[in-house]
């Protein structure tokens, strides 16, 4: 048993030297199943045993739906403003710096175009990790250019929504934005281009009461919540018990809300064929 004393020899490595196994090697999902990390970038971020989508954001989106991941993001560098002087456990102005220097992203949605199956299209995909991809002044602002450039290019208009709703830093003008989004997709339907809303977890608030739901056709991942308000007070207003899953992207199929859900690594065939099939072109494989 001498190896065991053999630290004055060198052979002891110290603590801080010694190489850890680095983190995010592997996913755990909900539902208990491992999967490398690797390998699920590889299936579209879905974890390959149990279907689970895992959640991902506009990044990820843009690697899927544009042809080798070549696209020009509209409008970066836009971002949010305090003009309420807004502040609870800190101020919204230092909550924007912290959480611009933490993701790297200037709010909770980019936009960008591409050619998506050889044919242009605008990608609006918000990200839930910039403050729970809530709806303020810029998400709305973003969306009314993208609809501005589709407009003048005369390009179908895509949005990934996944939001917890408006952002209660901005109040009412974050409500406005309901508004705002509206008229820009109404803008879209008068001149006839084709506009596909993706629901994804999780997909609720100001947001579904808008944009989300206004699609040609409205499409959602396997899953993904979907809803306005929190079962709780979904309860206490109606004051009788919710069925099972109500909020969920198939009981809200099943009743007429959604017109398909589709598994993410079919994402980019189906939006195309949907969007083959409203403009009336051929069908692309």
């Amino acid at each position: 048993m001498a190896w065991f004393k053999r630290k004055k020899k060198g052979i002891r490595t110290a603590t801080e030297d010694k190489k850890d196994v680095p983190k995010g090697l592997w996913y755990k999902s909900p539902t208990g199943k491992i999967v490398d990390s690797e390998q699920l970038a590889n299936n579209f971020y879905v974890s390959p045993e149990d279907g689970y989508h895992v959640r991902i954001g506009s990044k990820e989106y843009f690697e899927i739906l544009f042809d080798d991941n070549k696209f020009n993001e509209l409008d970066a560098n836009i971002s949010s403003k305090d003009p309420l002087k807004f502040e609870d456990t800190k101020t919204y102005k230092n909550r924007l710096k912290e959480v611009e220097d933490k993701t790297q992203l200037k709010d909770a949605i980019r936009i960008a175009v591409g050619k998506s199956k050889g044919k242009s299209i605008v990608i609006c995909a918000m990200d839930f990790k910039f403050i729970g991809g809530s709806m303020g002044s810029v998400v709305g602002e973003k969306i009314a250019r993208g609809v501005d450039y589709a407009l003048k290019h005369k390009t179908p208009l895509v949005i990934i929504s996944k939001s917890g709703g408006a952002r209660m830093m901005e109040a009412a003008l974050s409500l406005m934005q309901l508004a705002k989004t509206s008229v820009k997709l109404a803008q879209l339907a008068k001149a006839k281009l084709p506009y596909i809303s993706l629901c994804t977890d999780p997909t609720t608030g100001g947001t579904t009461a808008s944009f989300a739901m206004l699609g040609d056709i409205n499409i959602s991942e396997p899953g993904a919540l979907i809803g306005f308000a929190g079962p709780r007070v979904v309860r206490d207003t109606t004051g009788k018990d919710l069925p099972e899953g109500f909020q969920s992207a198939e009981f809200l199929q099943e009743h007429g809300f959604l017109d398909f859900i589709t598994h993410r690594k079919e994402l980019k065939n189906k939006i195309n064929l949907y969007l083959d099939l409203i403009q009336n072109q051929k069908i692309r494989a």
